[in-house]
């Protein structure tokens, strides 16, 4: 599935501003909500998060359509990581390890801004250099000794 590069920096800046407003409030619930986003675009799609729903009703129909579409796979890879991080920092702010809280969104914070600002999605890249290792080691398996 091919997606909008555009939605996936427009999604970056709204997990920028709740990443923001988490280590303002230090609310883990809000965190939790900021995981269930993740967690959505994982299972369903990028189309279907609710960060692309709003994007593709609010914003695309303004701007018309893309020059280019990119795979769907590394965005959501990434998503899978801010997961991970929101998972954390929500488990952290629940069992009143703040610091931990704070640290893991804070890291999330730092990714989701890369995206949001420069266009550089740090998730995608690890997900092209662990399918580039994992190709090597393959290749590495099939040739006869």
């Amino acid at each position: 599935m091919q997606v909008d590069p555009r939605g996936q920096r427009f999604a970056a800046t709204l997990t920028t501003a709740v990443l923001i407003a988490v280590l303002v409030t230090e609310s883990g619930v809000l965190l939790a909500a900021q995981a269930a986003v993740f967690a959505i675009a994982i299972l369903f799609g990028l189309r279907y998060a609710p960060y692309g729903l709003v994007y593709s009703v609010l914003i695309r129909p303004r701007l018309g359509p893309p020059r280019e579409l990119e795979d769907e796979a590394p965005p959501r890879f990434a998503q899978g990581v801010g997961l991970a991080f929101a998972l954390v920092g929500t488990a952290g702010y629940a069992t009143g390890l703040t610091w931990l809280g704070i640290g893991a969104t804070a890291f999330a914070l730092g990714a989701a801004f890369l995206n949001a600002v420069f266009g550089f999605c740090l998730g995608c890249e690890m997900y092209l250099i662990i399918r580039r290792i994992t190709a090597k080691i393959r290749s590495e398996r099939e040739v006869p000794a």
